[in-house]
């Protein structure tokens, strides 16, 4: 019986001055035997040894310096028979999808014709809701250009791809593909295959998200089990290694209802401080409408009391005027007298 081997390599890719370090796992021989029950085993035992790495280092005293080799993302390639799924891969996806993310791909995707393509992604996504099995399921967002993104890669799930390593020269320029009688099938034009997509998706758009999803899901069911498995004393009680199980923490409750439970609180309490943060803001409106009117009440009577106040000195001063001619008026009087007297006393010199 041909073994499934598991091999893995380093890819350093180098764009705008980032260096991100990649780590690939390829399964030579998976699917290749005449018996290939439990070929999927050596594929799990990886993955949970990988696990089993991470919550070793969690445990440490010292986690400053936490290398984390956890599988984010599973490649799943689906040969382009036409024909739907085999048993085979209705059996591997449905016992790795609770451990990493799935996401099916039709292998040699320049082997059929782009409506034989077509249908044969149609008749895999089927079977797959079919079977139940989970695929890396896509983040909602508010924005609309991301949706519009994100509506366009399901669309085109499973996805497509065309692989080479060949340079060809085409209408003057160099691109990367396989010649072919009736033309060239370029790898990185996406009207050819979707491999473009699948590329932009991994290391650049959803990156963080399947790590996301890696250590919130994946990696912490493996870890409610691992605790759960082990007793007061220590020892390991885990006699399904490898298999899956319905995982659930000391209080009943599976991670994932646990999660979802954790995030109905959050918006509980979201809501809460939203409603409490409204009365707080109503309250501070409210405040500041009183003080305009009470501003508004007292310099309304600043404005009565200065108008009372002009008035009064307007009075006075007219009080004033009217005595001051009054005075003006007796004292032309008297010298009128007095020039009159003085006229008289001449007269009778």
């Amino acid at each position: 019986k041909k073994l499934v081997q598991v091999e893995q390599s380093k890819v350093l890719v180098k764009e705008g001055g980032v260096h991100l370090l990649l780590t690939i796992v390829d399964t030579p021989g998976f699917g290749d035997a005449v018996d290939n029950s439990n070929c999927w085993q050596p594929v799990i035992d990886y993955i949970d040894s990988k696990f089993e790495d991470y919550l070793n280092a969690e445990s440490r005293v010292n986690r400053r310096l936490m290398p984390d080799s956890r599988v984010q993302c599973c490649l799943y390639f689906i040969a382009p028979s036409g024909h739907g799924l085999k048993p085979l891969d209705i059996e591997f996806m449905k016992r790795l999808h609770e451990k990493v993310n799935i996401i099916p791909l039709i292998a040699k995707a320049d082997t059929m014709t782009p409506e034989e393509c077509q249908q044969f992604k149609k008749q895999i996504m089927k079977e797959i809701q079919e079977h139940k099995i989970k695929i890396y399921e896509f983040p909602e967002t508010d924005d609309e250009e991301e949706m519009k993104m994100v509506r366009k890669i399901k669309d085109r799930l499973p996805l497509a791809v065309v692989g080479s390593n060949t340079i060809i020269e085409v209408n003057g320029k160099r691109v990367r593909g396989r010649q072919y009688p009736w033309g060239v099938a370029e790898v990185e034009n996406g009207e050819h295959c979707d491999f473009t997509i699948l590329r932009n998706m991994l290391i650049r758009t959803h990156m963080q998200d399947l790590k996301d999803v890696t250590n919130n899901v994946h990696y912490e069911n493996y870890r409610s089990r691992k605790l759960a498995a082990v007793n007061y004393n220590g020892v390991d009680n885990n006699k399904n290694k490898g298999q899956l199980t319905n995982t659930e923490t000391a209080d009943g409750m599976s991670p994932l209802a646990q999660m979802d439970e954790e995030r109905r609180d959050h918006v509980s309490k979201m809501k809460k401080m939203e409603q409490e943060m409204e009365q707080v803001f109503e309250m501070k409106v409210k405040e500041k409408l009183q003080k305009l009117r009470d501003s508004e009440v007292e310099l309304q009577r600043r404005h009565e009391q200065m108008k009372k106040n002009l008035e009064a000195q307007h009075r006075e001063l007219e009080e004033k005027r009217r005595h001051h001619e009054e005075e003006k008026a007796n004292w032309e009087a008297q010298q009128r007298i007095l020039e009159q007297q003085k006229l008289d006393a001449s007269r009778t010199l």
